[in-house]
């Protein structure tokens, strides 16, 4: 139903905007991905799945003021997904990362440059400047 769809979304972009918000959303659509299954087929569904969190990421909800407040409370989330430690984990959250950096960057560069890939790069850039 149409109610139970925008409730859903609510309560997803509530959490999205929260601190910690884009992980827990991302463990919880990944949780049992990637662990076994049947090979290919398997990566498969995995790259799928990566592609359509990032595509949730990616995309600035109706509750949200403005899109520059959308990406500057979730891009630092996003680039965190980068620092995670467990091998399996981080592989997932990854995919997901740079998938979500490449169409935001797409769909709306300068926010994107602003918000990712300043940050992203900063490092680089100092050592570059000294």
């Amino acid at each position: 139903p149409v109610w139970l769809r925008r409730l859903c979304g609510q309560l997803l972009s509530e959490r999205l905007m929260r601190p910690n918000g884009v992980q827990a959303v991302v463990r919880g659509i990944m949780e049992g991905t990637g662990a076994g299954g049947a090979g290919a087929e398997a990566a498969a569904v995995d790259w799928r799945k990566c592609d359509t969190v990032a595509k949730i990421l990616a995309s600035c909800p109706q509750q949200c003021l403005s899109l520059e407040d959308y990406y500057r409370l979730v891009c630092p989330q996003i680039l965190d997904l980068l620092h995670i430690q467990d091998k399996l984990t981080a592989r997932q959250f990854q995919r997901v990362a740079t998938t979500t950096v490449l169409t935001m960057a797409k769909e709306h560069p300068q926010l994107a440059e602003k918000h990712l890939l300043q940050p992203l790069l900063a490092p680089l850039l100092r050592c570059s400047e000294t």
